[in-house]
């Protein structure tokens, strides 16, 4: 049996620059605040980290509207930090992996600001420009994710276009092969600076449609559900299977995946991938050539999961990709609330009990097949926020529509890292960009780090003991997921070693025995 390459079995910690660490007094954190905590993840035993978006943007939804994808937006710092940065992780034998965004950018890159001045000039098609109906609407009734129209007037052009979130966040034409030209280029310079792979936001949603564009038909059973995109009749399904197998879509992953084999190193391309399927999808977008992996969504339902809910989850991802690391997961990460919040409500648990189930969820997800997310602060048990005031909280999607949802403010509040320090030993300034939890003061990072029996220990010690595991680190492969109500029980299965995994959610307890 070949060795696996290091992807196929990473822990791989997630970190939101702007909440991590703050190192010159803006309330806002920056590269060189995370280079000052790289030995505080490397003594957790993750094996590299991912880094969202820090590029130069605009922050109308805080770095995911890029305007400059080779370069650092001045608040988190400089091209030199990024260097000093990547150098230290990989002294401490951290891979670092960095967030693309393939789908669309700000309407303040140079791109889009040289497409919406006429209908000839170079870049006029790079974006998706359509005329308007004879009666001058939009094309379509085609929604956003963050609400109101997936379209947007330019006057200069006399056309409409398209945005599957906010109208300064255009959707780049994928049809195009020139877009595809510049994003690999993209690949190729944070390549050359280091980075030992991308997390690639959001794929489902490129697009390269092109016209005639078609109406979504009334869903006549439409029930309002949870979510801001449940709530909308006519919400585009961005992620069927015709739509992921335009050709245009999948050459972009292609095109991306040789870029990434063109270097030595084992270079790791996971793509966020979300939809109706994602067991299809993922299976498209991991076709031998394309992506190495998917960030998998089955454990990161909104309203958490009961015992069965989470067998079934499990059981849907596993059964397509048993023996592969073509698979991630994660139960937290920067747009969801945080999974210690959400595991309680529908499995009966009080709060006093949120750290065993945070430890208990982290052991059973790292022991999956394939590679694994942390969201920073889930080391801490760390709860959701959600009673950010209104006037406080900064998240578009939020704002659109709170009281009823209150956005992804409730899990990126910054890190606390010292309970007697001012702001929590975020920063130094009196405001920070989100207000610092008082709740998270009592699980501050170097506090936690340093106390015995802590959920950062423990965490410690199940990575280093999983490394000395063949069962582990040897093969993706597992049974099928068994147990009573309220048991997950499956073994990990290599040439060597046969390991019981046992997940008990009546006790909060998780077991491993070599059979």
């Amino acid at each position: 049996m070949a060795p696996l390459k290091w992807w196929e079995t990473a822990t791989i910690y997630q970190i939101y620059p702007r909440s991590f660490q703050d190192s010159n007094g803006d309330g806002i954190g920056d590269l060189p605040g995370i280079t000052s905590r790289l030995d505080y993840i490397a003594n957790l035993g993750v094996d590299a980290i991912w880094i969202s978006p820090f590029f130069k943007s605009p922050q109308k939804d805080f770095g995911y509207d890029v305007s400059d994808y080779c370069d650092i937006n001045p608040e988190y710092g400089t091209l030199a930090d990024f260097d000093e940065m990547i150098a230290k992780a990989h002294e401490l034998g951290l891979k670092l992996m960095i967030d693309i965004v393939p789908a669309h950018c700000s309407d303040q890159h140079a791109w889009f600001q040289e497409s919406r001045q006429s209908r000839d000039n170079p870049k006029a098609d790079w974006f998706h420009w359509v005329d308007p109906l004879d009666d001058g609407s939009a094309p379509t009734n085609w929604l956003s994710f963050f609400g109101g129209r997936a379209w947007s007037w330019e006057p200069r052009r006399q056309q409409y276009y398209l945005h599957n979130f906010l109208a300064s966040q255009p959707n780049l034409n994928h049809a195009n092969p020139a877009v595809r030209d510049a994003l690999t280029d993209v690949a190729r310079f944070w390549f050359d600076r280091g980075v030992d792979g991308f997390r690639l936001d959001a794929v489902h949603t490129i697009n390269a449609d092109e016209a005639p564009y078609q109406d979504n038909k009334p869903n006549l059973n439409f029930v309002p559900g949870p979510m801001p995109q449940d709530q909308q009749p006519f919400f585009r399904q961005l992620h069927d299977s015709a739509q992921l197998n335009q050709p245009a879509i999948q050459q972009f992953s292609e095109a991306f995946r040789a870029v990434a084999d063109s270097y030595e190193g084992d270079k790791f391309l996971m793509g966020e991938l979300h939809g109706d399927d994602p067991i299809l999808a993922s299976q498209t977008f991991t076709a031998p050539g394309r992506l190495h992996a998917t960030y998998n969504f089955n454990l990161l339902e909104w309203g958490g999961l009961s015992v069965a809910g989470l067998k079934e989850a499990i059981t849907k991802a596993i059964g397509a990709f048993n023996e592969t690391g073509r698979l991630t997961f994660a139960f937290s990460n920067h747009d969801v609330p945080r999974v210690a919040t959400r595991q309680l409500a529908p499995l009966g648990l009080t709060e006093d009990q949120q750290e065993a189930m945070q430890l208990l969820l982290l052991k059973l997800e790292i022991s999956l097949i394939g590679s694994t997310c942390i969201f920073q602060g889930e080391e801490l048990a760390c709860a959701d926020i959600q009673d950010i005031p209104i006037d406080q909280m900064q998240d578009p999607w939020g704002i659109e529509f709170a009281p009823i949802f209150l956005g992804r403010d409730t899990c990126r509040t910054p890190m606390v890292w010292d309970s007697k320090a001012p702001q929590g030993g975020f920063s130094d300034a009196n405001q920070t960009w989100l207000p610092v939890a008082e709740a998270h003061k009592k699980r501050a990072g170097l506090e936690e780090a340093g106390r015995d029996g802590s959920v950062y220990q423990d965490l410690a010690a199940f990575l280093a003991w999983r490394k000395t595991q063949p069962a582990m680190m040897t093969a993706n492969q597992m049974t099928e997921v068994t147990g009573g109500e309220t048991e997950l029980v499956f073994d990990r299965i290599s040439e060597t070693q046969t390991l019981r995994c046992r997940f008990d959610f009546e006790n909060l307890t998780a077991s491993f025995e070599e059979i």
